[in-house]
Formats: structure tokens, sequence, C-alpha cells
């Protein structure tokens, strides 16, 4: 019996005026996704492809670790678009063999009002053949459960992109300031707004 699980969470986040603008800040994927999820389950595959070891779940009688393949684009504005490239089950083979996981996410810089904020929309699809020992389930019990796990695993991500990020933030700008300390009245060559040599 196959069922499909299903989450998606906004965010809306006003940042704070600092020296050097949020977009350079997001230009820098690695730093992003280890603010967001615990750097120590996070592996780098490549500059902008990595490998998250998600916490165990327990989904009715079944207990998962999903690991899942994230890549991660940044365009020159630091809008970011994120999409899972590959996803295993650990625990239950069964499971494994049949489950398909899809998170696509966004988030961009805006003004509001003279104010940037941060804005994004994450989905989280997920299709599963559930093994035989749940069978007898009610379908409608499958889903509000799955989608009640899904929904907290967005929770989770929400929490983090609004605390550790920002905080995250503050610390790259003060570090970039005390390594440029005569930048105090403009910004660094390589993040110059103005006519640069590049």
């Amino acid at each position: 019996m196959e069922v499909h699980f299903h989450s998606s969470q906004s965010v809306d986040l006003s940042v704070p005026e600092l020296s050097i603008p949020v977009q350079h800040y997001l230009r820098q994927p690695q730093r992003l996704v280890q603010a967001l999820v615990d750097p120590s389950r996070v592996e780098v595959l490549s500059e902008n492809c990595f490998r998250l070891k998600m916490r165990p779940l327990n989904f009715l009688m079944l207990n998962i670790q999903p690991v899942v393949d994230l890549e991660l684009q940044v365009d020159g504005n630091g809008a970011i678009a994120l999409h899972s490239v590959g996803c295993e089950i650990l625990g239950v083979e069964y499971i494994n063999e049949r489950f398909r996981l899809t998170l696509e996410g966004r988030l961009r810089p805006e003004l509001v009002y003279g104010k940037t904020h941060l804005k994004g929309l994450a989905d989280l699809h997920v299709h599963v053949d559930v093994p035989p020992m749940l069978w007898l389930t009610p379908k409608p019990i499958l889903e509000a459960t799955g989608n009640g796990l899904l929904k907290s695993i967005l929770m989770t991500v929400k929490q983090r992109l609004t605390h550790q990020l920002l905080q995250d933030y503050r610390h790259w700008v003060e570090a970039q300031m005390q390594e440029a300390p005569a930048a105090n009245s403009s910004l660094p060559a390589p993040f110059s707004t103005k006519g640069s040599a590049i």
C-alpha cells in the first residue's frame, strides 16, 4: 500500500542591518547548510552538494533514519534554491527500496518598507509503500502521522533559520570587519557594491 505525505512551511524573517548586507553572507552554501542543520550531521560532497544524516524518526512501529543529499544553488542576488538529489533510509530495507523523497526550498532577501527580510518556502513530499505490518492501519491514520512527522522536520529547520542563521550572520560580519578594519566605511573589495574590477 503506497501512501503520500506532504508538508510545506513558509518563513518571513526580518534581517538586522549590519555593515555587510546579508546577500553576501547568503552566497556561501557550506556555511548556510551548517547554520540550518546540526553540522555534525552534514557531510560535504561538493561545493554545492551536501549529505544530511537526519535524526532517527519513529513512525508508528518503525524506527527509521533518512539520509538526504541536498543541492544548494545561490544566484548573484543571494536568492537560494535547494532541492533533494538523493535519499536513503537506514533501519528498514523494505522501506528504503520503496521510498521517494522530494524536497524543494527557496529563500530570498527582499526589501519590505526599506528593511531587508528573508522570505522563503519549503515543500517536502514523501511517497512510500508501507510494509505489511502496517497494512491493517487505516490509510488516514498513516497519512496524518506521516504529515505530522514532515511538519515537525520543517518546523525544526525554520527554528534554526530564525535563530541560528541570523546569529551566524552576525558572527560572520564581525569576523569580516576584524579581518579588514580599514573597511569600516566601505565593503572589502570582493564585496564592493560599487564599480568593481572583477
